[in-house]
């Protein structure tokens, strides 16, 4: 037996030697590809910026049409091949990932936000480290295991470097794998990648979004309440977000297969509907909208349903067949409600803006710890852990088994009051514990 422990030893140090190398070649890797990425994005939408409002009308059909054409012909010849989704990859794909995602989904972003499409930049930056990922474990002719990890530290190190938190960002793309369930044996390769990557892209020269915010008052049970409050508001801003977006979604698929519309044409049909909504929503939503956060983070008061606005400039984007990110719209989305709600409990708009941003993030991508520590990196000192913790957690619950990643898997429930099977995609479970909860509802109310 103690010969047995010391080989043991040896083995876990070795463990550790061996992601300290790889991770840190996938994370250095990563963090290149995502930095020329983000150079490229914030050249194009800087020309893009401030146009007049007759030619982003026509820019963002054009951006539709154009997005259509590439995803529509980018996939085209593979219909049989593997998925280039980063949950298939890391579930089903044994690490295995088509290269050709890196040549066409930065592309289709790049495309959607710099004609005025309204999403984020972590969709491509997660896509491009999940590609180059599964590409050095099978240059390196790894097994099954090690590219899953690869795979997935490459996920973490392109979250890490677009958010600028590599610790944050590096949970998120671990945890934001199953709802309930997070994969330690993935921990350490996701933080050495994270954490390489974020350097990485510094030296690159990447800018990074962080916030300064109004300090919340001394911490007691009455303030830890309110931020429970603004936690459980967030969430139902995470309900709506995610139910408008996947409902959008499905009606945009099912007009297409209904009138055998032609794939590439849809987004451009997005595109108008979206040129039409700026004649009367302010072009502010349009792009990243990340303006809008430092806005509600420094305190500058935000309309009560303003979140409702970006809500739906997102849900026609990505839902007609723009390619971009989800998670950074939960940014802006979260920022503002929580800024209009928090003085409704007595919290300054500020951290509240702050608090909401956290939690709406915890809620729609079912990822509260990653959200949690993201608080304590993008805010710095102004906010502390306990006061965002529980507004987060309260978040995720409030939201149910619902998700912006559909492909996202069920591990554990999230109430002891209701049943799951575990290890189903989050979008072909919802429906039946919708269901049985109605069913047990109209049977006690008779």
């Amino acid at each position: 037996m103690r010969r047995f422990d010391y080989l043991e030893l040896v083995i876990m140090l070795a463990t550790v030697v061996q992601w300290l190398v790889l991770a840190t070649i996938a994370g250095a890797i990563v963090g290149t590809g995502t930095s020329w990425f983000l150079h490229a994005l914030f050249f194009l939408t800087a020309r893009t910026a401030d146009i007049s409002i007759g030619l982003q009308m026509l820019l963002l059909p054009l951006g539709g049409l154009l997005n259509g054409l590439l995803l529509h012909y980018g996939y085209m010849n593979h219909a049989n091949d593997l998925k280039d989704s980063l949950f298939a990859a890391v579930h089903v794909q044994k690490g295995r990932m088509p290269f050709r995602t890196i040549l066409i989904k930065p592309v289709a972003a790049l495309i959607t936000l710099a004609s005025g499409g309204s999403a984020g930049k972590e969709g491509p930056c997660s896509h491009i480290g999940a590609s180059l990922g599964a590409a050095i474990g099978q240059v390196l002719k790894l097994n099954s295991e090690l590219r899953t990890r690869l795979v997935a530290c490459g996920v973490s190190a392109g979250f890490a470097s677009v958010f600028g938190t590599p610790i944050a960002g590096a949970i998120y793309g671990v945890e934001v794998l199953s709802i309930g369930r997070i994969r330690h044996d993935f921990l350490l390769p996701a933080v050495v990648a994270g954490v390489t990557s974020y350097q990485v892209t510094k030296w690159w020269g990447a800018p990074f979004n962080f916030y300064d915010i109004a300090i919340l008052s001394e911490f007691s049970q009455l303030v830890f309440f309110k931020t429970v409050m603004v936690g459980i508001v967030a969430g139902v801003v995470a309900l709506v977000f995610v139910e408008m977006v996947n409902r959008t979604t499905a009606l945009f698929t099912a007009v297409r297969v209904r009138f055998n519309v032609w794939p590439p044409v849809m987004p451009m049909f997005g595109g108008m509907i979206l040129a039409a909504l700026i004649m009367v929503i302010p072009t502010d939503y349009l792009g990243l909208s990340l303006p809008m956060v430092q806005r509600a983070v420094s305190g500058e008061a935000m309309p009560y349903f303003g979140f409702l606005w970006k809500t739906l400039l997102v849900a026609i984007t990505p839902g007609s067949g723009f390619y971009g990110g989800i998670a950074t719209p939960q940014f802006v989305i979260g920022a503002m409600a929580g800024n209009a709600f928090a003085p409704m409990f007595g919290l300054d708009p500020s951290p509240g803006a702050a608090i909401g941003m956290v939690s709406v993030i915890a809620a729609a991508s079912n990822t509260p710890i990653a959200a949690i520590l993201m608080g304590m990196e993008l805010f710095g000192g102004g906010i502390d852990l306990i006061h965002v913790a529980g507004a987060a957690i309260t978040a995720y619950i409030v939201i149910g088994h619902r998700s912006i990643y559909l492909e996202q898997r069920m591990a554990y429930t999230k109430s002891s009051w209701m049943r799951i099977r575990p290890d189903l995609l989050v979008g072909g479970e919802k429906s039946r514990l919708s269901h049985g909860l109605l069913r047990w509802w109209w049977k006690h109310r008779r």
